[in-house]
């Protein structure tokens, strides 16, 4: 698929010469602290330097008061606290870090996941009416619950009080609880607005350290919870995201709790055991937030997907290593299964496309199978995406006989609004710009899925269903150097808001030996045409069908700088992700 380069403008020139001035970088680093905002001396030492004592008081967040005060309460009385989260990694987080803490203090503490296909998202009346038959007098919902209006009104009703701890957008109307965290409801002063749902529940638990004198080191072991969350929710790795993030990283890969150990196990990630009585188990290669987004978040995800969302409470909260082991392979087997599902049904749905005519002129893609299992549709979904780049509703039939799916969008395309725009032809629907959730009865498929592709055509110009690559710099081959790399590994944890940098070199070429391995990709050294005694080994990743244009011409690539490990040595590889010809460009 052909793709749009763009490159990002290089920011204030006087701020660049300045940062090269006073930290001793050249002109490449400077120009990426400058684009990311990092544009003063002070502003750039925090970023390099991330410190927890830079975390903001969780006092200053809009309630917090209310929910300490009642949380004391509860344990002061000995009341039953139920512990409520979504069954998706963020909410499995969220619950674990809250039950984990508070059973340092109270025993009579419980948690609830709500069932995916029965009960679907956020606070159910199912797990009410748990919490009532089963004498719980307050509920610390995570994840969920700033829209849930009716049911917290059916828990007061109850003489059940609610403390909601979330981080969407809410709507016109807040819910009646004792209270509400949530750094995005109107009136709310909190500096940052873009915590997690477990970052909210990691603020509720520093207000309760803050408050009984708890040193703050205590809860530094609940920040690898909080890191997954962060990693796998997509969150913006900025502020206090990015000090979070930054020493949760460091907790999972020093000293990881049993149950990410666990998980880790069953992955691909080799790791090394030291020896020496005393000595913190450490890992070959240092796992980064790409490794728990693609490593441990799908396998967490895989219980909720699969079987029962429960099971990754019970593996992030358990102490005992051997039980953490049976868990560990349990979600395993379930990523297994949930890898196969997604394998089958993305084939089928390849295939559908491809055959049918009338997606070649479509500008979206809405696609229905009703044996499809639900779980698994909204990966699908994602991968339709990276192979068609256009919106695009995978749908299948769900238990109560309505067509239910899930919507994912390019970029400048809001799908909440597009499927918003056939809103009388749904049953229900939610979600955001990007990612969205919709069901239906059987006889409207057919209208929806032609209203939809009418706003799809009214609002996705030609130019917008070019896929773009975001270039940070141009860089040449020579500026690539140890002590460069070094000061780049240092921009690390790389997310959303700070992206690992991309740059871009022109007119290098295959030193002549570039081969096709694996599936698909292609393996060459790079070099320029001034300088060919300056090689680069490089590699693109299902790219191999580049292999018969290498021919000793000239090329443009945009690639990643990382550090490559095989047999014991490391060396510096560029990951490249786009290659332009001058016949193509």
């Amino acid at each position: 698929m052909n793709k749009r380069w763009i490159i990002k403008e290089q920011g204030n020139q006087e701020a660049i010469d300045r940062l090269k001035q006073e930290l001793g970088v050249d002109n490449y680093i400077a120009g990426l602290l400058v684009q990311r905002g990092m544009d003063t001396y002070d502003k750039a030492r925090r970023f390099f330097r991330p410190a927890l004592s830079d975390l903001h008081d969780p006092f200053l967040m809009k309630d917090m008061d209310k929910a300490i005060e009642r949380l004391e309460c509860a344990l002061e009385n000995n009341e039953k606290i139920l512990v409520y989260g979504d069954y998706d990694v963020d909410g499995t987080t969220s619950v674990a870090l809250i039950v984990s803490f508070l059973r340092e203090y109270h025993r009579n503490i419980s948690f609830y996941i709500p069932d995916r296909y029965e009960e679907g998202y956020g606070i159910s009346q199912k797990g009410i009416d748990f919490a009532y038959s089963n004498e719980f007098t307050l509920i610390i919902a995570l994840d969920c619950g700033i829209k849930a209006i009716d049911k917290v009104n059916y828990a007061n009703k109850k003489q059940i009080d609610f403390i909601i701890c979330d981080h969407h957008l809410p709507g016109d109307e807040l819910p009646a609880a004792h209270a509400i965290l949530d750094p995005k409801r109107p009136g709310d002063n909190y500096p940052f607005k873009e915590l997690s749902g477990c970052g909210v529940g990691f603020k509720l638990v520093q207000a309760f350290a803050k408050h009984k004198n708890i040193p703050f080191h205590e809860l530094e072991q609940y920040l690898d919870l909080v890191v997954v969350s962060i990693a796998s929710d997509i969150v913006p790795i900025v502020g206090e995201n990015r000090i979070l993030a930054y020493y949760g990283l460091k907790r999972v890969n020093q000293t990881p709790r049993p149950g990410l150990e666990a998980i880790l196990e069953y992955s691909n990630i080799k790791r090394r055991i030291d020896q020496q009585q005393g000595d913190e188990q450490a890992f070959n290669k240092e796992l980064t937030i790409s490794d728990l987004v693609f490593v441990i978040g799908p396998r967490i995800n895989a219980a909720g997907r699969m079987k029962d969302a429960k099971q990754s409470v019970e593996l992030l909260t358990c102490d005992d290593k051997h039980f953490a082991h049976r868990l560990g392979e349990e979600i395993n087997k379930n990523n297994n299964d949930r890898k196969e599902l997604d394998s089958s049904i993305t084939g089928q749905a390849n295939k559908l496309i491809s055959e049918g005519e009338r997606y070649d002129n479509r500008k979206s893609i809405v696609i229905y199978n009703e044996n499809w299992h639900k779980g698994i549709i909204g990966i699908v979904a994602s991968r339709l995406i990276e192979k068609f780049y256009k919106p695009t509703i995978v749908l299948t039939l769900s238990n109560n006989n309505l067509i239910t799916g899930s919507a994912r969008s390019i970029k400048n395309f809001d799908i909440y609004n597009a499927i918003s725009s056939c809103s009388d032809l749904l049953d229900s629907f939610g979600g955001h710009k990007y990612a969205a959730g919709l069901s239906m009865k059987p006889e409207n498929l057919d209208a929806f899925i032609e209203r939809f592709e009418q706003y799809a055509s009214e609002n996705i110009s030609d130019y917008e269903m070019v896929p773009e690559i975001e270039i940070d710099s141009e860089l040449p081959l020579e500026a690539i150097t140890s002590k460069f790399f070094r000061i780049l590994k240092q921009f690390a944890p790389f997310g959303p808001g700070n992206m690992a940098p991309l740059f871009m070199t022109r007119s290098i070429m295959d030193n002549g030996y570039s081969k096709v391995v694996g599936k698909n990709h292609l393996k060459l050294k790079v070099v320029h045409p001034d300088n060919s005694y300056l090689k680069f080994p490089a590699i693109a990743f299902q790219q191999g069908h580049q292999y018969s244009n290498m021919n000793q011409k000239p090329f443009d690539i945009c690639y990643h700088i990382e550090e490559n490990t095989w047999n014991g040595n490391t060396t510096l590889q560029l990951n490249i992700k786009d290659i332009k010809f001058s016949d193509n460009s």
